[in-house]
This record gives C-alpha cells, sequence and structure tokens, in this order.
C-alpha cells in the first residue's frame, strides 16, 4: 500500500511537472506578442547590470580594501570556470525575470480574467480571436444572435447585416413615433456579441413590464438606441457607440438605411384568393401559404459598410433565422445579393432546425433553398448546412426540417447535429459555430495565432 501511494505520488508530481512545462512552452509560441516585449526587458536588464557590474568594478579598483568586496567576490562564484558563472547567472536571471514579469501581469490581469481560465490561455484566446477570420453574418431575429453568440468565440472579425423591416412590438412603436429604423434585431445582435455578459448587456435586453406607463413592452436597448441616434445625428453612429459601450467583438451593420417595409401575397387557406399583407408582422399572423414577399420601395440602397464587408469576408453566413421575415428582407435588397455573389468568400445557407408557424409549415431544407433562389436567384451560396439529430419534443405542432436527398444535385449540403438539446427547435451556438469554422477549415487551414 505504502509503495502504491509512493507511485501516484511520484505520478502526480510527474504530471505537476510537464504541465507546467508545457505551459512554459506555450508563453514561447509565434504570435502571443509576448517574446518581443521579454527581449527587449532582457536587453534593458542587461544593459543596467553592466552598468552595476561597472560600478562595482570601479570601487573595487579605487577602494580594494572595502570589507563587503570578498562577499561579493564569494557570491560571484569566482572559484568556478567562467563559462559555468556565465550559465548560473544566466539561467537565474533569465528565471527571475520571468517570475517577476508573470507575477506583474497576473497582478494587474486578475480582475479580467475569467474563473477557470490562466493568463496564457486569455492571452491565447484574444490573439486567436483577433486574427480570426472575417465573417459576414447575414439574417435577424433571435437566429442571428445565436449565430453570434457562438461565432464570437472564434473571432473579433465579426460583422452582421440585419434586416431593418420590423415594423412590430417596441421597435414598431419606436419607429412610429421617432421615425428612426427599428433597433430590435440590432440591439439583439449587440447583446450577443458582447463581451459583458453580465449587468450591462442584461439592462441592454431588459424589457419595461406592463404597468400601465408609456414603456410598456419597451426594452431598454430599443430607447438607448434610438435616444443615442437622435444626440448623434444618425442610426449607424448611435449603433457604433452603443458597440463601445458594450464591449462588441465586431460590428452590426443596417442591410439599408432607408425606412423599407417588407409585403407579401399570401394564398388563403381556401386557395380561392390571394392577399396582399403590407408589414412585417402582420405576415407571420395571417393565415394562409405565403407566395412571394418584396420591399418597399423595391430598390433600396444598402449600406455602404454592410457591402464592404461582404466583399472583404472569408466567411458568409445566411441563416438562421425566419426565412420570410429574417433572411429574405436582407437579400431582397439587390446590392446585398449582388455583393455576396462577387464575394470570394465560402458561402454557407444555415437551414433552421424546425418548421416556423405562419412562415414554413411542412417546409424541407430544399423547400427554404427553393424560396431563396426563387425571390433573389440561383447560385447564391457554396454550401447548405443542415440538422441531422433529433430528440423527442414536446412543443405543440413542432416539425424537425428534414434534408432533401434530391438537395444535393443542386448544392453541397453538410449534415450535422446542431440543436440545443434544452431548447431542440433552436439551434446550438457551439455547435453551429464549431461547424461553421470547420468548414471554413476546410478550405483555408487551421486558425492559427
Amino acid at each position: 500500500m505504502m509503495n502504491l501511494m509512493k507511485n501516484e505520488t511520484r505520478r502526480d508530481w510527474q504530471k505537476s511537472i510537464r504541465d507546467r512545462i508545457q505551459t512554459w512552452n506555450r508563453w514561447l509560441r509565434p504570435g502571443l506578442g509576448v517574446k518581443r516585449w521579454v527581449g527587449i526587458i532582457l536587453l534593458g536588464a542587461t544593459f543596467l547590470a553592466i552598468g552595476f557590474a561597472l560600478f562595482i568594478l570601479d570601487i573595487y579598483r579605487k577602494s580594494p580594501d572595502v570589507w563587503w568586496l570578498p562577499l561579493i567576490s564569494f557570491a560571484s562564484l569566482k572559484s568556478l570556470p567562467r563559462l559555468v558563472r556565465v550559465l548560473v547567472f544566466g539561467v537565474i536571471g533569465l528565471g527571475t525575470l520571468l517570475w517577476g514579469i508573470i507575477g506583474l501581469n497576473r497582478s494587474l490581469l486578475t480582475p479580467y480574467l475569467r474563473p477557470g481560465y490562466s493568463i496564457v490561455d486569455t492571452l491565447e484566446k484574444h490573439r486567436l480571436r483577433k486574427t480570426g477570420p472575417k465573417i459576414v453574418a447575414i439574417g435577424g431575429g433571435n437566429g442571428l444572435a445565436t449565430l453570434l453568440r457562438g461565432l464570437k468565440e472564434y473571432s473579433h472579425n465579426i460583422y452582421a447585416v440585419v434586416t431593418v423591416a420590423d415594423d412590430g412590438g417596441s421597435s414598431g412603436r419606436l419607429r412610429e413615433t421617432m421615425g428612426v429604423l427599428p433597433p430590435g434585431d440590432i440591439r439583439n445582435c449587440l447583446a450577443a456579441l458582447s463581451d459583458n455578459e453580465d449587468l450591462l448587456t442584461q439592462l441592454f435586453q431588459y424589457r419595461f413590464a406592463n404597468g400601465g406607463s408609456g414603456l410598456d413592452g419597451h426594452s431598454f436597448g430599443n430607447l438607448f438606441l434610438s435616444s443615442l441616434a437622435e444626440i448623434t445625428g444618425s442610426f449607424e453612429e448611435a449603433i457604433a457607440e452603443s458597440g463601445r459601450v458594450l464591449a462588441v467583438s465586431g460590428r452590426v451593420y443596417p442591410a439599408t438605411l432607408e425606412n423599407v417595409r417588407l409585403g407579401a401575397d399570401i394564398k388563403s387557406a381556401d386557395s380561392k384568393r390571394v392577399i396582399r399583407v403590407e408589414g412585417e408582422s402582420k405576415i407571420p399572423k395571417t393565415p394562409g401559404e405565403i407566395q412571394r414577399v418584396w420591399l418597399m420601395p423595391d430598390s433600396p440602397s444598402a449600406f455602404p459598410r454592410s457591402i464592404r464587408a461582404i466583399l472583404s469576408a472569408d466567411l458568409i453566413v445566411i441563416g438562421p433565422g425566419s426565412l420570410y421575415t429574417s433572411i429574405l428582407p436582407n437579400l431582397l435588397v439587390k446590392d446585398i445579393s449582388a455583393a455576396i455573389r462577387a464575394s470570394q468568400a465560402l458561402k454557407i445557407y444555415v437551414c433552421n432546425v424546425a418548421t416556423q408557424a405562419g412562415e414554413t409549415e411542412n417546409f424541407s431544407c430544399g423547400d427554404h433553398a427553393q424560396v431563396i433562389d426563387d425571390h433573389v436567384g440561383s447560385d447564391l451560396f457554396d454550401i447548405v448546412l443542415a440538422n441531422n439529430a433529433t430528440l423527442a419534443v414536446s412543443k405543440k405542432n413542432f416539425q424537425w426540417v428534414k434534408a432533401d436527398t434530391e438537395l444535393s444535385t443542386q448544392y453541397l449540403i453538410h449534415l450535422a447535429d446542431l440543436i440545443d438539446e434544452e431548447h431542440p427547435w433552436r439551434h446550438s451556438s457551439q455547435k453551429l459555430a464549431q461547424t461553421l469554422i470547420a468548414l471554413l477549415q476546410e478550405r483555408t487551414g487551421p486558425l492559427t495565432l
């Protein structure tokens, strides 16, 4: 028993040593931006040491009888060969210097470290995301926010292009009363991209309860964005300033700055007539089958920064989200769809996990792709990413979106487990982001610092 305990102790000690060596090696990895500063500190310490040594040598020559000089002679290991002395003092000096640097950094960075993460972990993650791929995500609603929440773990170079056709709820009321673009989807994206997931982001997402006041149903973030637009004089500047407040890792751009509305032709439930509906919020509530949607005005100008982001992207992700009311309003801006086609990026359409009442009942993955083709033309994306996992769901009128086998004749299809196990009708942020980055790496190679 004693031998067994000794062996376990020895293995634990050996593992601890290996872990420490691996941690030290990680500090020397290219791209962290650490070695250059350590080199500068070493250079400064070397000059300081030379100056101190010359000072001691000068005293020794001028006053050889000073009582503490023998102590210095003994401490300098004068009895050892010169090369051995150089190595001993070099190792001691370098180790002490690095120990001090790491200790100082730990003291300075402790307030900003996440629990369970070391300094080198945090530094590696920051450098990786800072030099990560340029990703443009196009859509709106909860689907886009879910996607962004996962992607921000891989890159800080994220650009969300968001629909501004919303006219319901708090966004619609602010749009009517203040004449601003609907801030709801933009607010969700800013919160999803924020590095501050604590009180400030919760405040931005806070919605006033019904209490008989004029604030009923309004989100604090919507009011903040609308007020900031009045102060700064432009909605795009309000978005930028809000991003700074929330420490956002990326940029959020509207698809257009024009006051667009969404219209739809809906075949009634009895299939005898087609109803024309105006207003994004009214479309899912109108019984029947959606035939087509369009923007009013029909040719709005795209936001220039959105176009630049798309043209310079490494990866363009369309969806997930409401097909007719979140995704298509972006693609119907003709300059947006034209820029997607012109971009050299890898273009992936993320199909929804489940059908949506009022929009896509009984839709397969192929039906989703066909609707996009019918509205903006084919060959808009390179890959269709669809879910192939299922769970037992008790939600009423729930339907999985199934990937059609015949869809592979038109698009490359990639199937993966993408569902959130707690809410199976939604995508998992982590699974979705991990799959998208893996698809990008197949084309470009692994991400490096």
